[in-house]
């Protein structure tokens, strides 16, 4: 007698989601699809596939992040793929949950910085998905602050590697030599075990002087990556993170300082956050975003929050998703209410008025013109202003105007506001007028002014050369794609030639 195998056991954790959300099988298969295509992924999914995992058989690939992704959007609460009974295998939306609390939130982005700051490429590699921006933001707009985020208890045992394992990501190797953890160092340095000794430790207690390295690090990183853009340092920004920051999280300290260490490792995040979309590693920069945002929120730090946001809305016009771009900024708005200095109004309703250009709405974008100009003008010297803010002044706002304007094919308007943002921007800001000067040779390109466009376009070219930024590059390839009908005149010829003799 044929032994018959064993039957496989029912799903009954994906069976009880399914009546929950009031799916059929048909309909699930149907959004796993959609929410695929939103991926690129050609999916075929029918209620044959459904009954098949409800039987037992597990979905490959990407799936079991998209089936756990069309739950939490049906049911509006983060649902993992183990929470339906599947076997989480990509980690398509691993890094953008919104921690539910801020213990939880340090085991996420934790987990981001070790396997960042290991040798695994694939983290750089995900994918940017707009899906991916909902639940954060709606999460902080309409989430109660933290009781308490004080850490007094002991320190939690650790794995062999010396720092606890997150449940997100797997913990790289630890990095033996300060020259391997991306630190300056001498030769003949402090021995291996000397510097054993004054590393960090989880358990420790944090002190003021603590926070303010922290501080005081992301201001030189903040300079290093205007002058020469994200890919110059970012890889010792995310190693200090985990093995500097992530330490202080997981130390002891009372509330006050508490709050004020989570604000402080919210800047950073941001700060990797931000050098990776400039480094084109747009899924990874997304994670950094949605972490920031939920350590600002520990730090009940609404205006930094919103700050963060504004970054998150600059990621999504960079990639063409202006309607995500306005409703970042719109949350934003909502988010800090008149409460708000003047220069912070003026940058929120400044970014609003990006997404609109990108789109192509005229009038939006003018009246957010006009409302970011307005705050502006009503800044006193007196005024309060966060220190992450104070870099929207009179050159920034004149930027913005410009890239609007470009975008809306207004060309006459772009070339005297990038003009006037090129006359009034500080030269340290490097990067920014590089990008201003992409923008005012398309102007004068839009105006038929072809000698001069070139010009300016090749010494943009001169500049991004001597920086790592991907996005340098890619205002470039805009400004050669503008080119194209242009192609056979002499100072197109002429700028191709000395765009190649800097290769």
């Amino acid at each position: 007698m044929t032994e018959r195998p064993a039957q496989r056991p029912h799903n009954r954790q994906l069976a009880t989601l399914i009546a929950e959300a009031g799916f059929s099988n048909a309909g699930l298969a149907r959004r796993v699809d959609q929410l695929g295509l939103e991926h690129g992924l050609d999916l075929r999914y029918d209620k044959t596939s459904v009954t098949r995992w409800l039987r037992g058989q597990q979905p490959r690939g990407t799936t079991p992040a998209l089936i756990a992704e069309v739950f939490t959007r049906r049911l509006g609460r983060r649902l993992s793929a183990q929470d339906l009974g599947l076997d989480a295998c990509a980690p398509v939306y691993a890094g953008l949950e919104f921690a539910a609390t801020p213990e939880e939130a340090v085991d996420i982005v934790g987990g981001l910085w070790r396997k960042d700051s290991g040798s695994h490429a694939e983290l750089r590699k995900i994918a940017f998905t707009p899906a991916g921006l909902v639940v954060p933001s709606r999460d902080w707009l309409i989430g109660r602050a933290d009781d308490t985020v004080a850490h007094t208890e002991a320190a939690p045992r650790v794995p062999a590697q010396g720092r606890p394992a997150s449940p997100k990501f797997s913990a790289a190797p630890p990095l033996s030599t300060p020259l391997e953890r991306g630190y300056p160092h001498e030769q003949g340095g402090p021995s291996s075990r000397q510097r054993s000794q004054s590393e960090r430790g989880p358990g420790q207690k944090v002190t003021g002087g603590d926070i303010a390295a922290l501080r005081s690090v992301g201001e030189l990183f903040r300079v290093l990556d205007h002058a020469y853009g994200g890919g110059h340092a970012r890889q010792a920004l995310v190693r200090y993170l985990e093995h500097e920051a992530e330490p202080m999280l997981r130390g002891t300290y009372g509330e006050q300082t508490g709050r004020r260490l989570f604000a402080a490792a919210a800047d950073l995040t941001r700060l990797a956050g931000w050098t990776s979309y400039d480094i084109a590693a747009h899924g990874l920069a997304q994670r950094y975003f949605v972490q920031a945002l939920r350590l600002a929120q520990a730090a009940g730090d609404r205006m930094y929050g919103a700050y963060v946001l504004v970054t998150m809305s600059r990621q999504a016009v960079y990639l063409g998703h202006g309607r995500e771009a306005v409703q970042l900024a719109r949350v934003a708005q909502q988010g800090t209410g008149t409460s708000a200095p003047p220069v912070v109004q003026a940058l929120l309703h400044a970014v609003e008025a990006r997404g609109h250009g990108v789109l192509g709405e005229v009038r939006l974008c003018t009246s957010s013109l006009v409302r970011a100009e307005r705050a502006l003008e009503s800044a006193r010297p007196g005024d309060d202003v966060p220190y992450w803010a104070r870099f929207f002044d009179e050159a920034q706002l004149a930027d913005e105007f410009g890239h609007c304007h470009r975008d809306l094919q207004q060309y006459r308007a772009a070339l005297q506001h990038a003009e006037r943002s090129l006359q009034l921007r500080a030269p340290g800001f490097a990067r920014s007028r590089l990008f201003c000067r992409v923008v005012l040779a398309s102007a004068r390109l839009g105006l038929g002014e072809l000698d001069q466009a070139c010009q300016l376009a090749a010494e943009a070219a001169g500049q991004a050369s001597e920086m790592r930024s991907v996005r340098a590059v890619e205002y470039l390839r805009d400004f050669e794609r503008r080119l194209e009908p242009y192609r056979d005149a002499a100072p197109v010829r002429g700028y191709r030639d000395r765009v190649a003799a800097l290769q």
